[in-house]
């Protein structure tokens, strides 16, 4: 089902939160997911297209291209191994806020952390250049300046940029040096280590710092994470949908549930909205979407979010929020804490 939807350059286009609808959208070829189709900019701005490497905003065949490239790196058996690893980080961070001692912000102590010291054993960044990337890597996911994140931001693709160059001339063992063996170039491999880094960074750190506001609010929730991490992970994912929505246009006219969807025309796919009515503990929850474009790391993530989670619970088995206000992104693209207070 489509409903009519107004979009910011004035466009008339439509919007769907019936689950059906939205999975028959998001695994339609027809449909577009670049971003200078999709009528998000006001009028007289037009969006770019994305650039060599960015491939979650291209369409086949450049983003199969990238993709299957990329699927290898990413098993359910491969992100498995990584437990060790997450258990690892989570515990290094954990100590230190055991070490400060309470109160602490989870969000800075701990939610950003975990996922931006995975990335950098993930993309190889060496232990010395690690507090430089992790540094601009948490300003960019964080709520602050925007002056200072469009300055992080542009600091990270130098970094990466470098760090390409560096993994071309000595391979180690990571996944910018698997790639660094195809045929990619430097600005391919540089917009796809961002693209990684966002998508890889960015929803975790919400996920995590939304998954233990929940835990922190629902009596027994802590002991809930430690006793069945696996469905208690899923049904944070399906509350806490932190793309809260994506927009596809069709590149052709057709027929969506009834409705005579024009070419060009824009819908949007409210994720958020679509998991919040399916129920408790319901399968096929759309957290991490549908389709072509299905999250690449998905189960990398369910291993951080478990792994993370079950860390948190069992080292601080009283732990409770401090203090009665929660500071909440203000991000229409985004959900997640800017800080999240906590004791024990």
């Amino acid at each position: 089902m489509l409903t009519p939807m107004s979009y910011p350059d004035g466009h008339e286009g439509w919007q769907t939160s019936d689950h059906a609808t939205a999975r028959a959208v998001l695994a339609d070829p027809r449909f577009s997911a670049r971003p200078e189709l999709m009528h998000l900019a006001p009028a007289g701005v037009d969006m770019q297209p994305a650039e060599p490497g960015a491939f979650l905003d291209m369409d086949a065949p450049e983003h199969t291209r990238y993709r299957r490239l990329l699927m290898g790196k990413f098993t359910v058996r491969r992100m498995r191994l990584l437990t060790e690893m997450v258990e690892r980080i989570a515990a290094e961070n954990l100590d230190a806020m055991e070490a400060a001692g309470p109160p602490v912000d989870l969000v800075e102590a701990f939610a950003r952390p975990v996922p931006a010291q995975m990335i950098c054993e993930m993309l190889g960044v060496s232990y010395d250049d690690r507090a430089h990337f992790q540094h601009h890597a948490e300003v960019v996911t964080g709520s602050g300046d925007g002056n200072a994140v469009a300055e992080s931001f542009a600091a990270l693709q130098d970094f990466l940029r470098e760090l390409v160059k560096a993994k071309r001339a000595k391979p180690t063992d990571d996944m910018l040096s698997d790639l660094a063996g195809t045929e990619l170039t430097d600005e391919e491999l540089t917009n796809i280590g961002v693209v990684l880094l966002g998508a890889g960074l960015d929803t975790t750190a919400n996920m995590l710092s939304l998954g233990a506001l929940t835990l922190l609010e629902e009596p027994g929730g802590l002991a809930a994470v430690r006793a069945d991490p696996e469905s208690t992970v899923e049904e944070l994912l399906r509350v806490h949908t932190v793309t809260p929505f994506v927009v596809r246009s069709a590149l052709e006219e057709l027929e969506v549930g009834g409705q005579l969807v024009r070419a060009g025309d824009a819908i949007t796919v409210q994720l958020g909205k679509i998991n919040q009515d399916l129920g408790r503990n319901a399968k096929g929850h759309l957290a991490f979407g549908h389709g072509a474009h299905q999250c690449l790391g998905q189960q990398l993530a369910r291993v951080q979010l478990r792994a993370a989670l079950v860390a948190l619970a069992a080292r601080f088995p009283g732990l409770r929020l401090a203090g009665d206000e929660v500071m909440r992104r203000d991000d229409v693209y985004m959900r997640g804490l800017g800080e999240l207070r906590v004791a024990w």
